[in-house]
């Protein structure tokens, strides 16, 4: 039973590491950096034609047109086409029921 115990001893010590290098400290180290050195080549994706406001006013090309031109007939057509709603009615006589 002597022999048992020892090796057991033997298999739950840590071996030393004989190349220096240490997991845990590695993690602990590799968090957020302080720097990122790629934030300047990825800076022009966010900046100039590509900003949020720029690739959603490109996603509709002909929206502001289409809204002045469909405005501009709505008002034409208030101020100068006849409604036609007090003719409705005229075309049906007594004879209609």
């Amino acid at each position: 039973m002597k022999y048992l115990t020892s090796t057991t001893s033997i298999m739950s010590s840590r071996r030393p590491n004989i190349t220096g290098f240490d997991p845990q400290k590695f993690a602990a180290a590799a968090g957020q950096p302080a720097r990122d050195p790629w934030a300047r080549n990825e800076a022009w994706r966010y900046t100039g034609p590509f900003t949020r406001v720029n690739r959603l006013r490109g996603s509709f090309p002909g929206f502001g047109i289409a809204s002045v031109a469909f405005a501009g007939y709505l008002v034409y057509e208030q101020l100068f086409m006849d409604s036609g709603h007090g003719h409705h009615d005229e075309g049906h006589g007594e004879g209609h029921h």
